[in-house]
């Protein structure tokens, strides 16, 4: 029965996995230690709750709360739910802990964002293993927190801890995620200086690290100089260029996958087509399209960038016509692209539409009901306009701040609309105003 309940949930059939639990305690079967964990796992697929609740009440009720394995497992899908207080409260009371209990914990702080509670479980650990080092790491640098994250894996080094893959792509990605670089030129630097044999998948995440941080001649580099590629190497590639609007060097770099004999596969796509997009080859682009015909790959939800393809070419009632053929149910982010072309080409009856569309499926979106305003605003029908910012009230909405970040000296500093949160704020608006002054006396007129 547990062979079953796991690979039921291993193959995200969650509902069948339960139902083979609920058979085997008619069979008489009684559930033991490695059962619930199996349970568990069907769970998280879902991410059910409820369900999660009634089987830590179960647990409780039939004794095997004192089990290591068992609440090892509630802390970690209490976590994935965003549960933390329930998590730390199982962890609490657990009456011995192994390491896995103490990185599974360190783990779900992290990613709930909670970085100085996560600093305090690690500190506290009495035995620690690369996977924790890996996690708290990690977790730093998704936060954008450079100087700590480095200073941890330089005491990680000199702990004698040697990252094997895994370590290496997970410090990796979240470089690649917090768009840091700092930490991700210190890995790189580290693997030359130990003379770790570079595996494609450790390449792969340089690669990705790299583009994503703007750093393309670095990507390009070591994706030259791998001894083997897979697909995934060229997808890190070719997404590199296309997002920082190389659309022509994507574009030859696809070419030069195909004639080395590399079948593209959907992610493959979603780099071409935003290649077309950013460079605005809209004909490229349509041709491309012809995946599904050319190479058998049926477009999904994240090929709906060829609506902001033709949209930003002008041609919206293609696009239009496109979101409503699609072989998917569309969803806010292609509905918002479509009335953000709108509002650039001033198509105001289509974009009364699409917003219909879109408030289907997120209602209350500000960034939508101000895009409709300024498109009425920019027609000159003011009754509309106002029509619009009235409904926007009554559905209290406000429309967030934008955010932008820069690293300077290994430490990611964010900064909204009138912000004066950081140290500095009074040093960086005098610059700003002086720039305001000195661009002025060149001509700039705002």
């Amino acid at each position: 029965y547990n062979t079953m309940i796991r690979a039921l949930a291993q193959n995200s059939q969650p509902l069948r996995a339960f139902f083979t639990f609920f058979e085997m305690q008619r069979s008489g079967v009684f559930a033991d230690n490695f059962t619930y964990p199996f349970l568990l796992k069907a769970c998280s697929c879902q991410n059910r709750l409820p369900t999660v609740k009634m089987i830590h009440a179960h647990v409780e009720k039939c004794g095997f709360r004192a089990d290591i394995i068992v609440p090892n497992s509630l802390i970690d899908t209490y976590s994935k739910c965003g549960e933390m207080n329930i998590s730390f409260d199982i962890f609490e009371r657990m009456p011995q802990r192994n390491v896995v209990s103490w990185s599974t914990m360190v783990s779900g702080y992290s990613k709930d964002g909670d970085m100085d509670m996560a600093r305090m479980l690690f500190d506290k650990m009495p035995i620690k293993n690369l996977v924790t080092w890996t996690i708290i790491i990690s977790g730093y640098e998704k936060k954008g927190l450079v100087k700590e994250a480095t200073g941890l894996y330089d005491q990680m080094e000199e702990a004698g801890l040697k990252p094997d893959d895994g370590a290496f792509i997970s410090i990796l990605a979240a470089s690649a995620e917090s768009g840091s670089l700092g930490l991700g030129v210190r890995v790189h630097a580290s693997i030359e200086r130990t003379r770790i044999k570079c595996t494609t998948s450790i390449s792969n995440a340089l690669v990705d690290m790299y583009a994503k941080n703007g750093r393309l001649d670095k990507a390009l580099s070591v994706f030259n100089d791998m001894a083997e590629r897979d697909i995934v190497s060229w997808n890190a590639m070719l997404q590199g260029l296309a997002m920082h609007g190389l659309g022509e060097e994507a574009l030859r770099l696809f070419s030069r996958m195909k004639r080395e004999g590399f079948e593209p596969d959907k992610v493959t796509f979603i780099g071409v087509l935003c290649a077309c997009t950013h460079a605005g080859f809209v004909d490229k682009g349509i041709h491309y399209f012809a995946m599904e015909r050319d190479y058998g790959i049926v477009p999904e939800i994240e090929h709906g960038c060829m609506t902001d393809l033709l949209g930003r070419g002008g041609r919206i009632k293609e696009a239009y016509r496109l979101v409503l053929s699609m072989p998917f149910e569309p969803n806010a982010i292609i509905w918002g692209t479509l009335l953000g072309a709108c509002r650039m080409h001033n198509d105001v009856s289509l974009a009364e539409e699409v917003f219909d569309s879109l408030i289907k499926l997120k209602s209350s979106d500000p960034g939508n009901f101000s895009m409709l305003s300024n498109i009425f605003a920019a027609a000159g029908d003011w009754d509309s306009f106002a029509s619009v910012r009235l409904r926007m009230k009554s559905v209290c909405v406000q429309k967030s701040s934008g955010v932008s970040s820069i690293e300077v000296e290994d430490q990611v500093h964010k900064f909204t609309v009138l912000d004066k949160s950081h140290s500095k704020s009074d040093d960086i608006y005098h610059m700003i105003d002086k720039l305001s002054q000195d661009i002025k006396l060149v001509g700039y007129v705002p």
